[in-house]
């Protein structure tokens, strides 16, 4: 598939000051079973921190999971004019990253994840302290976010097999805890099972064709994707998303081309379809099918078909490093 003109990328708009000595911060925390010791620590280092600048703070903490969402528009409201923080995974990011949108807050972070893509592609410290720091100093960027439907993501989006590598490595961290050695593992168990092939039907610039893939997965994190040798990685600056299908029949042939991804091979593969995009939209080859199973930045919901990926209409308003800074930070 042929590429889209580049349109205006988030780097080309201007970035704006930092967030003024009398703007609000408002963190939003996970503060389930288990993790008080942690929020205890995050409250001294807040207040230390904030004490010292003469800034104020306050602090949202969701005990539940199925608060989340109420309890991040709750946030919002406190964030307007000011700074939403999000302390925690991609799937806690997503979510408040979500709201600081729609509210036109700032958006902040503090990493508090396994893998922490999000953080780590824009150089922000995964050092709770210095991250904290950096939230008071930093200037705000504008940073690219997509979009599957009405769902927001800030990583990646895909369908097929990467769903259910998702929610293997759920079971297995409730059970073994939380590691990237689980994870490795968990998606090794998964990847020797076998896989329906998805049959999809895909509109790109005018164009249909049908793709017979294990998985449709739709990036927007350089570091993810230099990470599995995807040469599509740099149209992320042009102010695209990029989707990959492995084409591999076979459970065999998907085991091997997962290693080649594992070992940053993907772009010696002739059976993988790379394209950067602003938007596309994906069907079922069979119209019996209405609903399909997406994960999104590690959280999995069903979406109504037909599914359209886009680049966000306006950006993110992030604090995070300048330029030279971040990309001596990614990691």
């Amino acid at each position: 598939m042929s590429h889209p003109a580049a349109p205006r990328s988030m780097p080309d708009l201007a970035c704006e000051p930092a967030p003024t000595a009398d703007a609000p911060f408002v963190f939003v925390v996970n503060a389930g079973s288990g993790r008080q010791r942690e929020l205890d620590a995050l409250v001294a280092r807040l207040d230390d921190a904030f004490g010292r600048a003469g800034r104020r703070y306050e602090l949202v903490s969701v005990t539940e999971p199925s608060r989340l969402e109420a309890s991040v528009a709750r946030a919002a409201d406190l964030a307007r004019g000011g700074v939403l923080v999000g302390v925690g995974g991609d799937g806690t990011l997503r979510t408040v990253a979500r709201a600081a949108l729609d509210a036109g807050c700032v958006f902040g972070v503090l990493p508090r994840g396994t893998f922490n893509y999000f953080s780590r592609d824009h150089g922000i410290p995964a050092d709770p302290e210095q991250a904290i720091a950096l939230l008071l100093t930093a200037r705000v960027h504008p940073v690219q976010v997509g979009f599957v439907n009405d769902a927001l993501f800030l990583v990646n989006a895909s369908l097929g097999l990467y769903p259910k590598l998702l929610e293997q490595r759920e079971a297995y961290k409730r059970q073994f805890g939380r590691s990237r050695l689980v994870a490795l593992g968990s998606a090794i168990a998964t990847l020797l099972r076998p896989h329906r092939l998805l049959r999809l039907r895909v509109d790109h610039e005018g164009t249909a064709r049908e793709l017979r893939t294990t998985t449709l997965f739709v990036a927007n994190n350089r570091l993810q994707l230099e990470q599995v040798g995807a040469a599509e990685a740099p149209l992320l600056a042009q102010g695209m998303l990029v989707a990959l299908a492995p084409l591999a029949h076979g459970r065999l042939a998907q085991i091997l081309l997962s290693l080649r991804g594992a070992f940053s091979r993907v772009r010696d593969a002739d059976d993988v379809v790379g394209f950067g995009f602003t938007r596309f939209t994906v069907a079922r080859a069979s119209r019996r099918h209405r609903r399909i199973k997406v994960a999104t930045d590690g959280e999995i919901a069903w979406l109504d078909l037909p599914l359209e990926f886009r680049v966000a209409d306006r950006p993110l308003r992030l604090l995070k490093p300048e330029p030279d800074v971040a990309e001596r930070n990614r990691a």
